[in-house]
């Protein structure tokens, strides 16, 4: 196989694992194409967390046609028993006789050691093809391998003079239907969303996900909601509070809150988490790792301004998402982004790399990375 084409059958593989959005946490998205004379013989994806591997499905889907084939596969074939056994044995088993694999897995504890035991089976390694963009399709289950704290992500939608709601608190609708679907979506691909418990006194928000389509036709997942919550000054007819979700909603407070409210909302399935506190407010660097120790490996945060410049000041942010709706509040009386002080000199501001921009309707999206 050539290079071009070593990339024309990986891009089908990320194809593939893409499929797997929303629904392989903790696990990561994994693709497989099987390729024997040219032609595509096998495909597969990882579904779901305990269900089969990508290579697995790939090679069930092949036959005997994988014997003397190529596997391409977005990520290193794992070589020991989790939920499931290790993939190596069946790809050795099959009689594939090369395989190309995007990129090394992350896991500091199995780096390398299952290409290590294909090659030294015998089985011809290739690694690296369309690395950078396996690398960014499994960018949440990289930095939690690596970490156990969540990948968090900021999205936030604003006028063009950068306000997210007018002076009264009117934030109804600053973008339009297809950056809100968009929405929709990411939130069905993250673990957990976020925002403070001022955005749910004001917006009396569910935090759930609705999609008009749901991938593969299978069950809407909803993210954990998370309420920042340090005095629980939640009313207890909170939309949120109220929800038939399969998910949890969890209240985080400082140490200091009345027991039997407490007592009230944990009766109602609601989870209470006490969470260290600074300058009066929940510490957020602090919180990421309490959350990664519940296995949450993705976190969204959708407001509002104070919680945003909180979570940049603390560096917990990797990601930004940034909506601008062709709309100017004409004042400064409005919401802005972020609440509080900011940086004293434009050196001082906080950098945001590999910049993408997308068109939703009328609306744009920045996307950016900061670590």
């Amino acid at each position: 196989m050539t290079y071009i084409e070593d990339k024309r059958f990986m891009q089908m593989a990320l194809n593939l694992a893409k499929k797997g959005e929303g629904f392989t946490s903790p696990n990561p998205m994994v693709g497989a194409v099987i390729v024997k004379d040219g032609k595509v013989v096998g495909k597969g994806y990882h579904k779901a967390a305990g269900d089969a591997h990508a290579e697995v499905n790939a090679i069930d889907n092949a036959g005997a046609l994988a014997k003397n084939s190529t596997l391409y596969v977005t990520l290193e074939p794992c070589n020991h028993t989790g939920r499931t056994p290790p993939c190596t044995d069946k790809i050795v088993a099959s009689g594939i006789r090369r395989v190309v694999a995007a990129m090394n897995d992350p896991n500091p504890g199995v780096k390398g050691g299952g290409l290590d035991y294909l090659e030294s089976c015998g089985i011809s390694i290739t690694v690296g093809v369309c690395e950078k963009q396996a690398k960014r399709l499994n960018e949440i289950f990289i930095k939690y391998v690596r970490t156990k704290r969540p990948f968090t992500i900021v999205k936030c939608a604003a006028t063009l003079d950068g306000r997210i709601a007018t002076k009264t608190g009117d934030s109804r609708w600053v973008t339009g239907e297809e950056s809100r679907q968009f929405v929709h979506q990411l939130r069905h691909a993250v673990d957990a969303i976020m925002v403070g418990i001022n955005t749910v006194k004001k917006d009396n928000p569910s935090l759930t996900t609705r999609l008009t389509t749901p991938p593969n036709n299978a069950k809407q997942l909803d993210p954990t909601r998370i309420i920042l919550d340090t005095h629980l000054r939640i009313s207890e007819k909170a939309k949120l509070l109220r929800l038939h979700s399969d998910s949890d909603t969890m209240l985080i407070t400082g140490p200091l809150v009345s027991s039997d409210k407490k007592t009230r909302l944990e009766k109602k399935g609601v989870r209470i988490i006490e969470s260290p506190v600074s300058d009066g407010l929940i510490d957020l660097d602090r919180l990421m790792d309490l959350l990664g120790s519940f296995g949450i490996t993705s976190l969204l945060i959708e407001g509002g301004g104070r919680v945003f410049a909180s979570a940049l000041s603390a560096g917990i942010v990797d990601k930004v998402l940034f909506f601008y709706a062709p709309k100017i509040l004409g004042g400064d009386d409005g919401i802005p982004i972020c609440k509080g002080p900011g940086a004293d000199l434009m050196d001082n501001c906080i950098p945001v790399k590999d910049i993408r921009v997308r068109r939703f309707g009328d609306d744009i999206m920045v996307e950016g990375h900061i670590t």
